[in-house]
């Protein structure tokens, strides 16, 4: 149970990647649909943040890089010219309100053609998360002056026929999910007379804070920080502690989801009873997985007094269905919150399986409307951020992979992963995201004292 991926010390190094263009895209009309400038939410302003993802598509003789590049520039000119048009903006500060906002005439969308001087096949396992997929997503364009995109394509070829679709994108323009949707339209787009799969929603201000603000919970999920008058948070850069961290990736299969579903389970009964708790945790593969992980990061800490700590797990909670009235499910900004569930070392290792996976479904349960609302109406009187011990970020289920081109579905699409200990990433094994069924594999980085540990404590609580 619960498979060791190796850590491929042999992988590519040096893609070979040859830039043969780079373009801008800009809007040809105007919106009327979209609010002039893009108001940006309290959960949007913490977001200032490039995402950058690769989706690797096998060869068809039918679609050569000439006429996939094609295909897709034809595409992004249609979503930039109305649906999108935010994507060719750049962010501005409202000197009136203090708030960022995107103004949506900018230096327009990033789009470049490149090729490998190697063949798919000679990366390796895809799964990898080589640090050389940062030559398949260019960071910035060296001959536009001035603001640099907030979206950035690149089109790159292999030897064997196959291509990766790579994406830069600033995290104030999208969360997973409106990506997904993104992806929907931009791959509906390629085809020569299909509609848009999904009509984007893009009135951010239906996350607006309330007024005035009425923040009627704690927040022990979020941080105040004391800014210096007239900083913004979203100038800040929030970097990673420099340590030597060491990262593996362990794969859990159907069967071990499984395993931990009815560990959950077995218990659940009696710690109901022992406890007079009426309602019963949900026992989804997203909270039996994150609360296997969390006990596993929390015990594996090389700290004193390990067992009096107090471990707090974040993980994001889409509150589109949450919020009442809902948000449109076709929302075009962010609209994800942190939960959190906190518990003592000692309680990690020694209480009942279910009653951990409780803590975890209570903390995504707690995310209603009114707690929603709290939070965001808290990030309008404070500046701060999530804080926890650490955060699963989790592209399991986005479903990336099921999103279908003219030349046909990606073969596989991950982020392009930048290693912290805080950030523990789960992500779908390959032609695994669209089946109820799949399994995850969950890269961490870890000092390599502690990555030990925890794996030793990954393979033990699967017994």
């Amino acid at each position: 149970m619960g498979t060791l991926e190796p850590n491929h010390p042999a992988s590519i190094q040096d893609l070979k990647v040859t830039i043969h263009s780079s373009t801008l895209i800009s809007p040809s009309q105007q919106n009327s649909q979209t609010p002039k400038p893009i108001f940006l939410s309290n959960i949007d302003k913490v977001l200032n943040f490039n995402v950058q993802t690769v989706h690797f598509f096998p060869p068809n003789p039918e679609f050569p890089l000439e006429v996939v590049a094609a295909r897709l520039k034809k595409a992004i000119e249609k979503l930039v010219m109305v649906p999108y048009d935010f994507l060719a903006g750049k962010l501005i500060l409202n000197h009136q309100s203090g708030r960022q906002e995107i103004e949506c005439n900018g230096p327009g969308v990033g789009f470049v053609v490149a090729s490998a001087d190697i063949t798919m096949e000679e990366i390796g396992d895809l799964v990898y998360p080589n640090p050389a997929y940062r030559e398949l997503i260019i960071q910035r364009l060296d001959d536009v002056e001035g603001d640099q995109p907030l979206c950035i394509f690149q089109v790159t070829s292999f030897k064997c026929g196959g291509f990766v679709l790579g994406t830069s994108a600033n995290h104030v323009l999208f969360d997973g999910m409106s990506f997904k949707h993104f992806l929907e339209n931009l791959a509906s787009q390629a085809f020569e007379d299909k509609p848009l799969a999904t009509v984007p929603c893009n009135n951010r201000r239906l996350l607006a804070a309330r007024s005035p603000p009425q923040v009627t919970f704690p927040h022990p999920e979020l941080l105040k920080l004391k800014l210096p008058i007239g900083e913004e948070l979203a100038n800040l850069e929030f970097e990673a502690e420099q340590e030597d961290l060491e990262f593996k990736i362990m794969n859990l299969s159907p069967d071990d989801v499984s395993f931990l579903k009815e560990k959950a389970k077995t218990s659940i009964g009696t710690e109901m009873i022992k406890t007079g708790t009426l309602e019963t945790p949900k026992i989804t593969s997203f909270n039996v997985v994150a609360t296997h992980i969390w006990r596993c990061k929390a015990l594996s800490r090389d700290v004193e007094n390990n067992a009096d700590r107090v471990s707090t797990i974040l993980f994001s909670v889409d509150i589109r269905s949450r919020l009442r009235p809902p948000l449109p499910l076709s929302y075009s900004g962010n609209a994800v919150l942190p939960a959190y569930a906190s518990a003592k070392c000692s309680e990690l290792e020694h209480e009942p399986f279910s009653k951990l996976v409780a803590m975890v479904s209570e903390g995504s349960g707690r995310m209603n409307n009114d707690y929603a609302r709290s939070s965001i109406d808290w990030g309008e009187i404070y500046q701060g951020f999530p804080d926890g011990e650490f955060l699963i970020s989790s592209w399991w289920k986005l479903g990336f992979d099921e999103v279908v081109y003219p030349w046909g579905k990606s073969s596989y699409g991950c982020p392009v992963v930048y290693h912290r200990k805080d950030i523990i990433l789960l992500f779908p094994e390959i032609g695994g995201a669209s089946s109820a069924n799949n399994g995850v594999n969950v890269l961490v980085a870890l000092p390599p004292k502690e990555l030990e540990k925890f794996q030793s404590l990954f393979h033990k609580f699967l017994k």
